[in-house]
């Protein structure tokens, strides 16, 4: 997941506003514990639908699976067997990004937050923490364990935050990665978190 993990790392985010501004909670699972008996609040999400009328899709694994994205938003490059789709500003800098990426490790749905956080120190990360977490949210044809985290670059000192699912449909399993600069987060969370409600697997 080097190109999710990298353009990621650019994209930080924070926690009292991605928690703020996701309407509808998807998953119904109580939070869990943290380290220092702290615990860790639930990842809210709009529940699963389709995508609005005139998004755009990207078919991942062969079609198994199929990233949703705005009209604001488009395809961009990214690693083989990837989709990626962002949105820009006049100076080329990321304002939202998308990214969907065929299960690549040992991550699982048990295991996820901690792998994520592990992933992202390993790659591009100074720093990473996760904000909140959320088992057994539904997809549009899966299940996944999704977390919300901050982090900042290696590169640039970068601050972003993402909302990163693993998602197990009944033949694949897949990430979709929803992310933008900590300080665009009040206004791309919304279309970021409508995106990641409308991914679909088989």
């Amino acid at each position: 997941m080097a190109r999710l993990t990298s353009l990621a790392a650019g994209l930080g985010w924070v926690a009292a506003g991605v928690l703020a501004a996701a309407p509808v909670a998807a998953a119904g699972c109580s939070s869990s514990p943290a380290a220092g008996g702290a615990s860790i609040p639930r990842v809210r999400l709009l529940a699963a639908r389709h995508a609005p009328a005139g998004w755009h899709n990207a078919s991942l694994l062969g079609g198994r699976a199929v990233l949703a994205y705005p009209p604001a938003m488009h395809l961009v490059e990214g690693d083989r067997g990837t989709v990626s789709a962002a949105k820009f500003n006049a100076s080329g800098a990321y304002l939202m990004y998308l990214n969907a990426t065929p299960k690549q490790s040992s991550e699982t749905l048990g295991n996820w937050p901690g792998f994520r956080i592990e992933h992202l120190k390993k790659e591009n990360a100074v720093t990473a923490r996760l904000i909140a977490e959320s088992r057994g949210v539904r997809f549009l044809g899966g299940t996944g364990t999704c977390v919300v985290d901050a982090y900042v670059t290696k590169v640039k000192s970068n601050h972003y935050t993402e909302l990163a699912c693993f998602v197990r449909g009944q033949t694949t399993s897949s990430v979709i990665i929803a992310a933008a600069p900590t300080a665009r987060w009040a206004s791309a969370s919304r279309v970021l978190m409508r995106a990641v409600a409308a991914y679909q697997v088989q």
